[in-house]
Parts: C-alpha cells; structure tokens; sequence
C-alpha cells in the first residue's frame, strides 16, 4: 500500500516546528496581559461595575504575532488562572479573514463559545447572546486576530460605530470582556481615532529585523543556532554578517519567514543525510517558500539586493502560500 505521509520528514520537522524561540517581545506581551488580568481580578474583587482593559498587538504580516499570541493564550487558558467567582478563566480567539460587520462578528464568536445560531436573529440578540454564554462559561476576553478587516478606508461612519461598540464590550455592565486585537499597523490608526477606547488599551508593537540594532542581532544568532541545536547540525564556515544580512533580507525583515526559512533549510539538511547546513540549503529553502526558481534567491546571488525588491519578494511568499493552501483543499 502506498503511504502518502513521508513519516521521515515528519520526524525530523515536528521538533523543529514545535520549537518556539523565547523573543523579548513575547515577555513583553506577557507583561502587558498580565496587567490586564490583574486589573480585571482585582476589580471582579471588589464586585462594583468597571471597565476591561486590552492589547492591541500591531506589525508587519509573517512577524510571528498570532503565533505569540496563540502561545500566550494556551498557557492562559490552562486551568491554572481561577477568577475571584472560583472559575478558571478563558480567552478565546477567532480569525477575521475578511471584511465583516459587527453582526457578523457576534456570529463568529457564538461559533467559538459552542453555540452556533441559526434563522434571523437580530444584531441586539446575536450580542446579548455572546455576553450571556461568555458570562456562563468564564470567558472574560476575546482575541481579535487580522482585526484590520473589521474597519473600512472609506466609511468612516461604519468604523466609528464598530470602535463604539468594542469600547462597550470592555465596559459592558453585566460582564465586561478584556479585548485583545492584533493586525497590521494601520490597524492601531484606526483604534486611535476612538480615544476612550485608545485609554483602556495597551499596545505591543512586533517590529521587523533591523541588524543596525544590536540587539536584533544578537536575536537572530541565538534564533539561528538555536534550531540549528534542534536539528542537530552544525554550520558551514559561512561569514556569519554577510549571512545574517542575507537571512533578513530574505525573511524580508520579518521574524516569522526568518523561521520558516530556517525550518525548511534545516529539514532539507538534516533529510539529505547532511551533519553540516550549508548555503545551498538555504537557496533550496528559499525557492521552496517563495516559488522562485531553483538557484535563484538572495543566499547566494552576489549583488542580490539589486536583484530582489522586497515588497516583490513578499508578494512571491504570499502568492507560494495561497498555492500550497488552495492544494491542500
């Protein structure tokens, strides 16, 4: 029987893809939800109506901010964070993949919760019951991820409408929501234009890889032997500044792409029986994500910043992955 699962390359990049690299900026996501819950405990205490705080997380797509999150929200929804009502605490999470309007929303959250609704219901029920089942099962926050999609360039009238109707989730009477968004930069633009709901937030900024900084540097050297200790490899005599510009440049700046490129180059090592990455590896794994031809990538073209325009390179990434997604449907 022929098996359509390569059980090799599924040993070898599990590890790989289960790592998560402790970022600076995860401690300080950390801090900031941390201050947020502590805020809303302290308050549910004392038993009076008060006002949620939140967390707008901004940056750059393929930054590695839903990962983060994701992460974050696991280890708060374990069981171990038990509200002043002696009920562990929940925050749960839904994915805006397209423009949406705040009916919609309360529909996608009821989804989460585990009661869809069916028929015609209004877009005053839909809310009420999001808070009631919200309230029912300990859900004190919700997460908003590619949160951008909610807002409009142009009717301004519909966003003022929806960023009214956040800042009542926080301060709802019955049962205040902490609420965490995360989306592109422009997404902070928008939340600033409702200043009541900008004061009860804080906000965490994912920004790109700028090897000028010394300490994103000093990250992406640790990022970079960091799975190569996972894989078990060692590295080529590469000239480790040329590299590391390189890297970046070809992640486009971004921290996520930066791993991915580092779980494909390394997988393709470790599955080509190599105990040394070498640069081809890397050229290899680039034309992998990106599509681009076989040889033809940053890591090894000579003048590759004239070769390469980054927001054309980015454009390649997201084209390769709309592929492999629409291939696997």
């Amino acid at each position: 029987m022929m098996s359509f699962v390569d059980q090799t390359a599924v040993k070898v990049r599990t590890p790989l893809m289960r790592a998560r690299y402790p970022f600076h900026r995860a401690e300080e996501l950390a801090y900031e939800l941390r201050f947020c819950v502590t805020d809303y405990y302290t308050k549910a205490a004392v038993g009076d109506q008060f006002e949620a705080r939140g967390i707008v997380v901004v940056g750059d797509s393929r930054q590695g901010k839903s990962t983060e999150i994701d992460s974050l929200l696991k280890a708060f929804n374990d069981g171990t964070t038990i509200m002043p009502d002696g009920r562990p605490a929940r925050i749960v999470s839904c994915l805006l993949s397209g423009r949406v309007t705040w009916k919609d929303l309360g529909l996608v959250i009821l989804e989460v919760l585990g009661y869809p609704l069916r028929g015609h219901h209004s877009q005053t029920e839909i809310w009420s019951k999001v808070r009631k089942y919200a309230k029912l099962q300990g859900v004190v926050g919700i997460h908003f991820d590619e949160c951008q999609h909610v807002f409009t360039a142009a009717d301004t009238t519909t966003n003022q409408k929806i960023l009214d109707s956040f800042k009542s989730l926080l301060k709802d009477h019955q049962w205040p929501l902490m609420l965490l968004f995360s989306g592109i930069p422009s997404l902070a633009a928008h939340i600033k234009k409702e200043e009541q709901l900008d004061l009860l937030l804080r906000t965490v900024s994912f920004e790109g890889i700028d090897l000028s900084r010394e300490k994103d540097k000093e990250e992406l050297i640790h990022l970079v032997f960091s799975y190569a200790d996972k894989a078990i490899l060692e590295f080529d005599d590469f000239e480790m500044e040329d590299f590391l510009a390189r890297l970046a440049f070809a992640a486009c700046h971004r921290w996520g792409l930066a791993i991915e490129l580092l779980i494909e180059a390394f997988s393709m090592a470790v599955l080509s029986g190599d105990k040394v990455c070498k640069i081809d590896h890397f050229s290899k794994a680039f034309s992998e994500i990106s599509g681009a031809p076989v040889g033809y990538s940053p890591f090894t073209m000579p003048d590759y910043r004239e070769h390469f325009d980054p927001d054309r390179m980015f454009d390649m990434y997201e084209k390769s992955r709309r592929k492999k997604r629409s291939r696997g449907k």
